[in-house]
């Protein structure tokens, strides 16, 4: 007999949010929370930006937490996210690139002047 796959049931945190949002008072509670949470967030990042550290990955994530909630904010955060892979994956290249003309530096260098002369 073929066993029946069982509903799945929404995550706590997906039913906790459900039953927030039917209550006009601890809806507003939630998102101003949010609100708040998200924007000191970023605030933080940017700050932190000049500094040594993470700063713009805070301001994302405050984004990200931001967008849980705000249709804005999630939009903004899906470009910072996008910006941010394309300046990751450019970043991965030009190592690549370093770590080739290294490569080929060493050989060179050990093979150009390395090798007796036989002729």
């Amino acid at each position: 007999m073929e066993e029946q796959p069982t509903p799945t049931k929404p995550g706590l945190a997906r039913r906790t949010r459900a039953l927030i949002r039917q209550h006009p008072t601890a809806n507003r509670v939630y998102r101003t929370g949010v609100g708040v949470a998200g924007a000191g967030t970023v605030a933080l990042g940017i700050v932190m930006i000049p500094l040594p550290g993470p700063g713009a990955l805070i301001a994302v994530g405050g984004l990200a937490l931001l967008g849980t909630e705000f249709d804005g904010a999630k939009k903004v955060s899906t470009k910072a996210n996008a910006v941010a892979k394309k300046g990751y994956d450019a970043a991965r290249a030009k190592a690549a690139d370093r770590r080739a003309a290294r490569a080929a530096r060493t050989a060179a260098e050990q093979g150009g002047g390395a090798a007796p002369d036989r002729g």
